[in-house]
C-alpha cells in the first residue's frame, strides 16, 4: 500500500522527495516509492467570512454585532485579487489532495507541515475537512536536509499526539477572528468617517501599537537635565600621563556646578597619590545562538533596509533550502539529542577558516540545555553547505553560521585597570577614578572580526605620587529615550517588557519559556508590518514612530485591555498552556467570545469621535508629458517619473533618488522631468559641485546608443565651470 505526505510548500514536497529519491513529478504532486507527496500553499482553506454565515452580515451595521457564529466553518480561500471568488489555485490543489488520499491503494496521510501550531492545522483542514477514514500520522522535523527526512520517516508519531498543538492553532485562529471580525467593524462604524480602509483592531495589533505610542510620549514629555563632569589629567615620574574623573560619595553626575567649581579650584599646582589599583581579568562570552527575534534584531540594526518581515522570508527560504534548522523558534539553546549533529555541523562549517585550529567542540549547557528549549531549538546552520546565495541569503546565512561557529571558540579574555587617585588636599573629600581596558585573548571576537578599543593605563602602584597638570569642568545634557527600532519592539513583544535591557538574563528566559509574549516568533515580523500597511506607524530610517492616526486611536479607543501588555501576554501564554494541556481550548474561547461581547456593547454606548477621516476625492492623475519610447503619458509615482505603459513593458523612467543628480545635490521634480519631454533639455539652477560651489547647467536625458538606458548630459550656462 501507498501512503500520501502533505507538505506545506511545493518546494519542502520536492526536498522529501529528493531524499526518498523520487524523480516522477506529476500535476500536483511526486510520485514514486511507495509514496504520494503533494503539498499546500500554505492554508488552501480559510474561515468563512460573516456573510458567508448569514446575509445580513453582507452589509455593516451596528445592530448586527457582537456576531459569533454557531459553528465555524472552512472555505476555499479567496483570490487575493477578488474576495468573492475561490482562489483557483488553491482549489485545484485541494482536489489533487483529495483524489490522492481517496485512492484505495493508499493505507496512510502523514501531514509534513511546520512543526508548529499554524504549519499544524494547515494539514489537519485539509485531511479533517475530507473526513477520510485513513491513518493520519505526523512527520515532525526541525530541518529539510535528506538525512533527516529519512530519519524522521522512520519516527512518524500518530496525528492523534498533536491534539493539544491544533487546539492551540484553532483556539488563535478564531479567537483572531471573532475579535478581529467583531471590533474592527464596529470600531470602524463608530470611529471613522468616510469609506475606505477599516479602522484595524486586532489582538496582537493593539498592544504592539502602544509600545511605540509610549516611547514617543516619552520622548515628547522628556525634560532634559544639565549635569556637571570634573576631570583631571595627571603625570607620573616618567612623565607618562592618564585621564581621572571626579567621584565623591558615589557620584560622578553633579547637578550643583558651584560644588566642583570650588574643587577645580583647589587642583591648581597640586599633587596626588594612587590610593588604590585594582587589576581583574574578565572573561567575555559570544552571545548566544540566534532565535528568529534576535535575528530579526541583529540585521535590521546592522544592515540598511532590513525589515524584520524581510529577514524571516529570507531565512524561511534558507529552511526550505534547508540551509539552516527551522527559524520560527523562540529559544536560543539546542536541545541535548543535538549534540552529535551539531558537532558533525562545526566540523565541516570549520573546514579552511584562518582560525580553523581554535574552534573546538565542546558539550556546554550555554549551548545545550533541553529545559531552555521551547518547542524548537535555536537556528543553525545544517551540514548542507550552500554553493551560491542571493546577496540577502549570504547576509542571513553567515550572521547564523558566524553565531554558531563563535560558540566553539575560545572565551574571550581582558584584562580591566582600575586606578583610584586621591588629591593631596584635605578639603578635596571626593578621588579621581581612572578605568583601562587591554584585551588579553581575541577568541570568538575573530568570526566577526569584532575589535576592542584598548585603553592603556600608565604603570603605577599604590602610594606612587603624581602630578595634576590639567583640570577641567564638562558640561552635558541628558538625552531623551530612543525611539524605537524594529530591533527593541521585538524584544519587548518577545518577553512583554521583561528584562528588555539585557538580552540573556534569566528573566527573559523565562518568559520565553512560559510563552507569556505578545504574538510569536513567526507572527510579529508581519504585525509590525501590518501596522505599516494600514498607517498607525511610520517609519524614519530606522525608527518607528506613531501616525496621528495611531495616536488618536491609542487615545480615543475605549477597550482598554487591547492595549495592556500583560492582558495579551496573558492570552498568548494561554495559548501556550493549551499546547501544554494545561488549559482547555473551550474555555480559551469562552473567555474572546465574552471578552468581545461586552468590548462590542461597550463601544456601541461611547461618545462619537472620529479617529480616522477618509478622503473619497479621487486623484486626478497629472501627466507632465509623452514618453520618448512609446508616446504613452509621463506620470509620477512613488519612485520615479515613469512611462503609464509600464505594464507592457516600456522602461522610461527618471527615478527619484537618482545618482547623478544626487552627486550634485538635486533631486528630479516635475518641472525638470516636463522640460525635458517638451524641449528636450531641463535648466536646472543651484547645483552643487564637489567643490561645494553652486552653478547652473542645462541637463539632457538621453538615450544610451547601445542599450535602452537613458543617461544624462551636462551643459554649463554662461560658462560656468566647478
Amino acid at each position: 500500500m501507498n501512503k500520501v505526505i502533505i507538505a506545506e510548500k511545493p518546494s519542502v514536497a520536492k526536498n522529501i522527495a529528493d531524499a526518498l529519491k523520487i524523480k516522477d513529478r506529476k500535476d500536483g504532486y511526486f510520485e514514486g516509492n511507495g509514496y504520494f507527496i503533494t503539498w499546500a500553499f500554505g492554508h488552501l482553506l480559510q474561515l468563512y467570512d460573516a456573510k458567508d454565515y448569514d446575509e445580513k452580515m453582507l452589509r455593516w451595521k451596528m445592530e448586527n454585532f457582537p456576531f459569533i457564529p454557531p459553528q465555524f466553518q472552512y472555505k476555499v480561500k479567496s483570490d487575493p485579487r477578488n474576495r468573492d471568488k475561490e482562489d483557483l489555485g488553491a482549489k485545484k490543489q485541494l482536489k489533487i489532495i483529495y483524489s490522492l488520499i481517496k485512492r484505495n491503494d493508499v493505507d496512510m496521510i502523514i501531514s509534513a507541515c511546520d512543526f508548529d501550531r499554524e504549519g499544524q492545522i494547515i494539514g489537519d483542514m485539509i485531511i479533517y475537512n475530507l473526513k477520510a477514514d485513513k491513518k493520519v500520522y505526523r512527520l515532525l522535523l526541525n530541518e529539510w536536509t535528506p538525512d533527516e527526512v529519512l530519519n524522521g520517516l522512520q519516527n512518524i508519531k500518530p496525528n492523534t499526539e498533536l491534539k493539544p498543538l491544533q487546539d492551540a492553532g484553532i483556539s488563535r485562529q478564531w479567537a483572531d477572528w471573532v475579535i478581529g471580525i467583531n471590533l474592527t467593524s464596529v470600531a470602524t462604524l463608530k470611529y471613522q468617517k468616510g469609506k475606505g480602509k477599516a479602522l484595524n483592531i486586532g489582538r496582537v495589533l493593539l498592544p504592539t501599537l502602544k509600545i511605540i505610542y509610549d516611547r514617543d510620549k516619552e520622548i515628547e514629555q522628556f525634560v532634559p537635565d544639565t549635569y556637571y563632569k570634573l576631570t583631571a589629567t595627571f603625570q607620573t615620574k616618567d612623565n607618562k600621563e592618564f585621564e581621572g574623573g571626579y567621584v565623591e560619595k558615589e557620584e560622578e553626575k553633579f547637578k550643583n556646578k558651584e560644588i566642583l567649581d570650588e574643587i577645580d579650584k583647589a587642583l591648581t599646582n597640586q599633587t596626588a597619590f594612587i590610593l588604590d589599583k585594582q587589576v581583574e581579568k574578565k572573561r567575555e562570552y559570544p552571545q548566544y545562538l540566534f532565535n528568529l527575534s534576535n535575528l530579526q534584531g541583529f540585521i535590521t540594526s546592522k544592515y540598511k533596509g532590513w525589515t524584520s518581515d524581510k529577514v524571516l522570508k529570507v531565512a524561511q527560504s534558507l529552511y526550505e533550502k534547508k540551509f539552516i534548522t527551522y527559524p520560527r523558534t523562540s529559544s536560543v539553546v539546542l536541545e541535548e539529542s543535538l549534540v552529535e549533529r551539531a558537532a558533525k555541523v562545526l566540523g565541516i562549517l570549520k573546514k579552511g577558516l584562518p582560525y580553523e585550529d581554535e574552534v573546538k567542540f565542546i558539550n556546554s549547557k550555554r549551548v545545550f540545555d533541553t529545559s531552555k528549549v521551547e518547542s524548537h531549538s535555536a537556528i543553525i546552520p545544517t551540514y548542507l553547505i550552500p554553493k551560491s546565495l542571493t546577496k540577502d541569503e549570504e547576509i542571513v546565512y553567515t550572521s547564523i553560521k558566524n553565531r554558531f561557529i563563535m560558540q566553539f571558540m575560545p572565551v574571550a579574555e581582558y584584562e580591566e585597570t582600575k586606578i583610584t587617585t586621591k588629591i593631596n588636599h584635605l578639603e578635596i573629600k571626593g578621588h579621581f577614578i581612572s578605568k583601562g581596558k587591554v584585551q588579553l585573548v581575541e577568541g570568538w571576537k575573530k568570526v566577526e572580526k569584532i575589535e576592542s578599543k584598548d585603553t592603556i593605563l600608565p604603570l603605577v602602584n599604590i602610594n606612587d605620587t603624581v602630578a595634576v597638570t590639567d583640570h577641567k569642568i564638562s558640561s552635558h545634557v541628558t538625552k531623551p529615550p530612543k525611539h524605537h527600532t524594529e530591533k527593541t519592539l521585538l524584544r519587548i513583544m518577545e518577553t512583554c517588557g521583561k528584562g528588555k535591557d539585557d538580552e540573556e538574563s534569566e528573566e527573559i528566559m523565562a518568559a520565553i519559556l512560559s510563552g507569556y509574549s505578545i504574538g510569536t516568533p513567526a507572527t510579529r515580523a508581519e504585525t509590525i508590518k501590518k501596522l505599516k500597511d494600514v498607517g498607525y506607524i511610520e517609519t524614519q530610517n530606522k525608527n518607528l514612530i506613531c501616525s496621528d492616526v495611531g495616536k488618536r486611536l491609542v487615545e480615543t479607543f475605549p477597550i482598554t485591555e487591547l492595549f495592556d501588555l500583560e492582558f495579551t501576554g496573558r492570552l498568548e501564554k494561554t495559548l501556550s498552556d493549551i499546547e501544554k494541556q494545561k488549559f482547555t481550548k473551550d474555555s480559551f474561547l469562552n473567555v474572546i467570545f465574552n471578552f468581545t461581547s461586552t468590548a462590542v456593547e461597550k463601544i456601541k454606548h461611547e461618545k462619537d469621535v472620529i479617529i480616522n477621516e477618509v478622503s473619497n476625492d479621487k486623484k486626478t492623475i497629472e501627466v507632465l508629458g509623452k514618453c520618448p519610447i512609446c508616446g504613452h503619458g509621463i506620470i509620477e509615482g512613488q519612485k520615479g517619473f515613469g512611462c503609464s505603459n509600464w505594464k507592457n513593458g516600456c522602461k522610461f523612467v527618471v527615478w527619484k533618488n537618482d545618482k547623478f543628480l544626487a552627486t550634485m545635490k538635486k533631486k528630479p521634480t516635475k518641472t525638470m522631468v516636463k522640460a525635458l519631454l517638451k524641449d528636450g533639455v531641463a535648466t536646472v539652477k543651484g547645483l552643487t559641485s564637489k567643490k561645494g560651489n553652486k552653478f547652473d547647467a542645462n541637463l539632457r536625458y538621453e538615450k544610451n546608443p547601445d542599450n535602452d538606458y537613458y543617461s544624462w548630459k551636462m551643459e554649463f550656462v554662461n560658462n560656468q565651470s566647478t
